[in-house]
């Protein structure tokens, strides 16, 4: 029995716009503020010379900033250059080359300037290069002689691009170089063998160099290795080569180059240390040691086969030496690297390195009320130490125009009584000769009073014993300090929270108040219900905010479904009693097998249970039961066994009672390797029922630790079997048995093993973008499991960038599952790809996913709405489209909401409820239909897209004719077909009238029972732009044939779309000339809703229709049409029938005593008679549920066709309608023999009554004797 308790219930977390922990101070966007630089390009911008250059720069401010640009410190007029834009609302700056140009021509060094009345705002100095892809120098290489046993190294030296290539090596054959720890390719590309062996002159080595933009390898002529042997009759010995290549005798240390990432003092990471053995084979072992003390594990990681060692988030008790001891069975050697970490930069073995600036304390920005003191601080450090330039507004400090109260002290200024004109943009420059860092800071000058941000009178629902915070976020300025006891009233302002009215000190205990002023509540009990006051006060004023607590009793199945074990065609049921919270909607869902169960006609599903009539086989499997809220859920599950029929026991043994097989025991590992691993057990008893299976299953303790997973089944002759593993997972084994009767009791675990790690092999799935607002775009996707992870650390590389403006990737790492891009466009498409990576390095290059960014509400609204009424119910409406920029979104339908004004009968009071028509996809027109007669209307139209409606058009008014009091009938029509025929078409007389039908089978008796059938509803449009109409559907139990009508282009791709009741959506991708369309595996007995629509565009769909399935067909008693008695007892009576027959025209012929009839001397037709009279009631199967043909084509001009499928005759049938059998060779029939019908057989099939002769017959048929006595009659008379 597995239980689960869904997450608690987390509220929705209000946006905060004060000084959270570390982060910085946010101004509402409706008050008056100095403009921020919200986005800029990197600094080193490299791009693509293939592509248009982007060069990003985007601020916000209110007013909303102007921008302008300099290139190499000169001011850049884009007006004067027609292949530079800048785009609307935005400083990004658009260099298109689409006609022409040379992109080296606009290198050089770019700064973005955003400006509004309160200051202005400075970018970094983006310095914009052209990549490049130099070409390898053409060399001649000399073989490499080299000892066996001996180190080498083959040196790659490729040459400098922009940016670095990457580098691998590869045969000439373009197979990759197997490495391992003896064979290894260095941080700087170079290739080292700890020890060459004789193999390894089987292949040659080529560096090649891959170049990141233009896609492009470049490779090295190929080493190739002569390997030296001491064996004297090998031709590869010592003594015919007497000059070797020689190689390094000693340790090698390589040091990374120190950069801004890799360099940048505390917190950051170091660079790598790299060990390469050098001794000779065997292949030395490779371990590393810090003297005195040990290595910080958890900032360490191993890299190239334990030849690299990295050490991450720097601190100073790093320092120290290091060093790597490689050994084999001859001995050992080891090399010492000393490393020192000081606040200026991170230090390994030479004196300190060079570093570019990085950040101390970085300035913030400042806001004051008039009056106020504050002060912004700029400290930064590297080596040498870095040089601080204040500037403010873009201009050097010196020569701003003096501010008395504006005091400079080295890295900070100081204000002391600031007034609104202090307003301004404080840029710091701090730099050295290896780079420099800038930061922009405002000083913004305020007189505001408190004002609360979140929405008022909040509702918040927690379950009892679960976490939560309530959020109390607010503005002012002066800005309300939160340091001061609740308790106690501060001085400049307060913040003071109350429950239920009483002012109380609500931090310490089950409390906890953090500087946000968001409380939040350890364990919610029943007594911290209530309602929570917060309120804000400073020297201008108070806000105050009310959030209303309430506690919900948690959601429990208090008991649950037990595992059984049952016999098939029996009745089982499964328990499933909850216990919730009265005021929540409870809802109780099953899953079989973790999918969602359908409840067919076998099961029967209450409250409290889950009933299964007649076990099958495929019953068995888990069950879950579901209790669920809408603030949490509970989870029960339990397994059904169904046991096959079990014959008679034929000795003791078997008449023993049979049990689930005990545990096995005693796991043990054996042939550890990196990804496999053999498990042996013991097996238990089995309890007089064979063991037909072991599950294993597996823990693992860093993603789902306590959580078991199936691994593999293998059989129940097995007691050891090979398991094949990931990398970087911690395993724990367990065995289960399993027998006829059930599953055994899980085995105790086995000892842990921890494989090696590795890059990933695979990417996250279902990735997403859309958006949740609309100025963003979010980004999810499915996180990878234990199992594919890998490696430490698993993270995501999101990228992201607009589509088709081939601008550059932006790019962020993200731990979690999402990631929300800010300040985009409305409604436009993004390029995204989300690449999963480990400490040891990144999966494959992922797909990329088309997202869109956020919807806003359409801009416009149809216009030139035209209205055409064509009966008293019905109007026709015409209209202009909006332009795609308006919609601003997916255009997902026109839509009219029309109202009943007023009838034109007197004192007729008329509801005026607002109606409304939908009209999918970008179509200009539409017919409204069901109107009421004789009425006043008015009728607005709007556009709607994923966000809502847009505005509304004019309002226009209508007025229906006259109807008649009920459904107008028109002329009726009569049409006689033949007894094969199974389709009638009709012409419609216009485009909104409906037909009925009515359809009976007439024989000479009379008409049978009539099938009446209305056509279908006319469509919301009549085809004329690109559409889809007529979608028809012919369902049977388990599929249904799809046809519809369009009038696309021939090849266009369509889709159908259909969904169950249990709200499972398939989809079918389908050409437009592959009609008709066959759903298969569909449940018999179930409602499905269906659409299609266009694969190019989805807002052009068809309209949903709803069709259901026929129950499935069963055949419980056995077809009397194929039983062998019943057969033989036709051919009996058959046989005697035609001796009878033969009897008497022999008795006749020689003048018996018998009435003078004329009489047929045809013996065909003695035949014939006999056979009809045996079989013309023989049973006829019953129709199966077979597949339909192809229908017939549709008429295109709006026909629509009618038919029955399912009563079509059998096959060779020509039954008229009007009762007679049409003759393929005789005109003689059986019926004309008869009056009225009234000879029949009975259930038994003896034949009652007798034929008389028809005069009609005789009277038409004049070479017949006008004395013809039924022959049945003579039969009869023979009796």
């Amino acid at each position: 029995m597995d239980r689960q308790q869904a997450p608690p219930w987390v509220h929705i977390t209000l946006i905060l716009f004060l000084l959270s922990l570390g982060g910085a101070i946010e101004i509402p966007m409706d008050l008056t503020q100095p403009p921020t630089i919200t986005k800029q390009s990197v600094k080193d911008h490299i791009v693509d010379p293939r592509d248009n250059i982007l060069i990003e720069c985007e601020a916000k401010g209110n007013p909303a900033p102007s921008f302008h640009w300099t290139r190499n410190s000169r001011f850049f007029n884009i007006a004067k250059d027609p292949r530079v834009s800048m785009r609307r609302r935005s400083g990004t700056l658009v260099i298109d080359f689409r006609s022409g140009g040379r992109p080296e021509e606009y290198e050089g060094e770019y700064q973005c300037f955003a400006r509004n009345k309160f200051g202005t705002a400075l970018s970094n100095r983006i310095r914009l290069q052209v990549s490049k892809s130099p070409l390898w120098p053409k060399e001649n290489l000399d073989p490499v002689v080299v000892q066996e046993g001996a180190p080498l190294t083959l040196q790659c030296n490729p040459p400098p691009g922009l940016p670095s290539p990457v580098i691998f090596w590869m045969s000439s054959s373009m197979e990759p170089i197997t490495q391992d720890k003896r064979v290894s390719q260095g941080h700087n590309g170079d290739l080292y063998f700890s020890n060459v062996m004789l193999q390894d002159m089987q292949t040659d080595y080529s560096c090649n160099a891959r170049f990141h933009f233009t896609h492009t390898i470049q490779q090295k002529n190929p080493f190739t290795l002569k390997v030296l042997t001491n064996n004297p009759y090998n031709d590869s010995s010592l003594r015919n080569h007497p000059d070797i290549y020689s190689v390094a005798k000693e340790c090698l240390v390589f040091l990374g180059q120190p950069s801004d990432s890799a360099f940048a003092g505390f917190g950051k990471a170091a660079g790598p240390i790299i060990c390469c053995a050098s001794e000779p084979s065997p292949t030395p072992d490779i371990a590393w040691y810090k003297k005195g003390g040990d290595l910080p594990s958890d900032k360490t990681k191993f890299e190239n086969f334990n030849k690299a060692l990295r050490i991450t988030n720097v601190s100073e008790e790093d320092s120290g030496e290091y060093f790597c001891l490689a050994s084999n069975k001859m001995g050992s050697i080891r090399h010492t690297i000393s490393v020192r970490v000081k606040a200026c930069a991170i230090y390994i073995c030479l004196p300190c390195l060079s570093a570019a600036p990085y950040w101390l304390d970085e300035p913030k920005n400042l806001i004051l009320a008039p009056g106020e003191d504050g002060r912004l601080v700029c400290r930064a450090n590297g080596n040498p130490k870095p040089t601080v330039q204040w500037m403010v507004n873009g201009e050097p400090l010196q020569s701003a125009p003096p501010n008395p109260n504006r005091e400079v002290a080295g890295d900070t200024i100081i204000f002391r009584d600031t007034q609104i004109s202090s307003r301004a943009v404080y840029q710091c420059n701090t730099s050295n000769e290896h780079g420099y860092l800038l930061a922009n800071a405002f000083v913004s000058v305020l007189d505001v009073p408190p004002r609360m941000l979140s929405p008022r009178n909040q509702l918040i629902r927690v379950i009892l014993y679960n976490r939560t915070r309530l959020d109390c976020p607010f503005f002012g300025s002066p800005i309300p300090t939160l340091r001061c006891p609740f308790s106690v009233c501060c001085v400049r302002c307060s913040i003071v929270r109350f429950k239920n009215g009483q002012g109380s000190n609500l931090d310490g205990g089950n409390y906890h108040v953090y500087e946000n002023g968001s409380l939040e509540i350890k364990m919610i009990r029943k007594e911290d219900q209530g309602i929570y006051t917060c309120v804000a006060t400073n020297i201008l004023g108070k806000a105050e905010n009310q959030v209303r607590l309430e506690v919900k009793d948690p959601t429990r199945i208090y008991r649950m479904p037990e595992d059984q074990v049952v016999k098939r065609g029996t009745t089982v049921q499964l328990e499933c009693r909850v216990k919730h919270d009265p005021s929540l909607k409870l809802t109780v869902s099953w899953l079989k097998d973790d999918e969602p169960l359908y409840i067919g006609n076998r099961m029967k599903k209450e409250d409290d249970s889950l009933t299964i009539f007649g076990v099958a086989e495929r019953d068995q499997g888990s069950y879950t039961c579901m209790a669920s809220t809408e603030l949490d859920q509970d989870l029960a599950k339990a397994y059904l066994t169904v046991l096959a029929d079990q014959a008679t026991p034929t000795n003791r043994l078997a008449a023993l009672p049979k049990g689930r097989p005990d545990r096995p025991r005693d796991l043990e590992l054996t042939d550890l390797a990196e990804r496999s691993v053999r498990l042996t057990w013991i097996p238990g008893d089995d309890n007089n029922s064979p063991i037909t299976d072991y599950v294993i299953q597996f823990e693992e303790d860093q993603f789902q630790p306590g959580v078991w997973h199936d691994h593999s089944k293998f059989p129940g002759s097995v007691n050891s079997a090979v398991l094949h593993l990931s990398p970087y997972v911690n395993y724990q084994f367990r065995v289960i048995a399993v027998n006829e009767v059930g599953s055994s009791h899980p085995s105790l675990p086995s000892e842990r093993y921890r494989t090696s790690g590795a890059p990933p092999e695979s990417n996250p799935s279902d990735v997403k973008g859309e958006g949740t607002r609309k100025n963003n775009m979010e980004i999810t996707w499915t996180p990878m499991n234990a199992t594919s992870a890998f490696g430490p650390n698993l993270r995501y590389i999101v990228k992201w960038r607009r589509r088709e403006t081939r601008e550059t990737w932006n790019n962020v790492t993200v731990w979690g599952s999402r990631y929300v891009v800010g300040q985009t466009p409305v409604y436009v498409p993004y390029e995204i790809r989300v690449q999963a990576e480990n400490d040891f390095g990144k999966g494959p290059e992922p797909d990329t996913i088309i997202g869109y960014s956020g919807e806003d509400y359409p801009r416009a609204a149809p216009t030139e709405v035209k209205i055409r009424v064509m009966n008293s119910t019905a109007i026709s409406l015409q209209w202009n489209r909006v332009y795609s920029d308006t919609v601003q979104g997916q255009l997902r339908e026109y839509r009219a909401y029309y109202w009943r004004e007023s009838s034109l009968l007197k004192n007729l009071w008329v509801s005026q409820k607002r109606q409304q028509a939908s009209f999918p996809g970008d179509r200009p027109r539409g017919v409204v239909a069901r109107l009421f007669p004789y009425s006043n209307y008015k009728l607005e139209m709007v556009v709607v897209n994923g966000r809502g409606d847009g505005p509304r058009s004019e309002t226009k008014e209508f007025t229906t004719p006259e109807g008649v009091n009920g459904t107008k009938l028109g002329k009726q029509m009569v049409e006689n077909f033949s007894p094969n025929q199974t389709k009638f078409s009709v012409q419609r007389a216009d485009p909104v009238s409906r037909y009925r039908f009515s359809l009976s089978a007439r024989t000479q008796v009379g008409s049978g029972e009539a099938a009446t059938e209305e056509s279908p509803a006319p469509p919301n449009e009549a085809p004329g732009e690109q559409s889809i109409w007529n979608v028809t559907v012919l369902p049977n139990s388990k599929w249904a044939n799809i046809t519809w009508k369009h009038n696309f282009r021939p090849g266009t791709d369509f889709v159908v779309e259909y969904i169950d009741s249990n709200h499972t959506k398939k989809t079918i991708p389908v050409k437009a000339q592959a009609q008709p369309i066959q759903l298969t595996d569909l449940y018999p007995g179930m409602t499905y809703t269906l659409r299609v629509y266009s694969r190019d565009n989805e807002g052009i769909s068809s309209t949903v229709i709803t069709f259901m399935t026929s129950t499935a067909y069963t055949n419980n008693q056995a077809d009397i049409a194929t039983q062998g008695w019943f057969i033989g007892l036709m051919c009996a009576i058959a046989l005697l029938v035609l001796i009878l027959l033969i009897v008497c025209f022999i008795k006749r012929s020689r003048g018996g005593k018998y009435p003078e009839v004329p009489w047929r001397t045809d013996t065909s037709f003695l035949i014939i008679l006999s056979v009809c009279l045996a079989f013309s009631y023989w049973p006829v199967r019953e129709k199966k549920d077979v597949p339909l043909g192809p229908e017939d084509p549709k008429e295109e001009d709006g026909s629509f066709d009618y038919s029955d499928e399912d009563n079509k005759p059998l096959q060779g049938s020509q039954t008229s309608l009007d009762g007679t059998i049409k003759q393929q060779e005789s005109d003689d029939s059986l019926v004309d023999y008869g009056e009225g019908g009234e000879g029949q057989f009975n259930e038994d099939g003896s034949f009652i009554g007798q034929y008389t002769v028809k005069k009609d017959k005789e009277e038409t048929e004049g070479n017949e004797s006008s004395e013809a006595t039924s022959p049945v009659n003579a039969i009869y008379s023979l009796a």
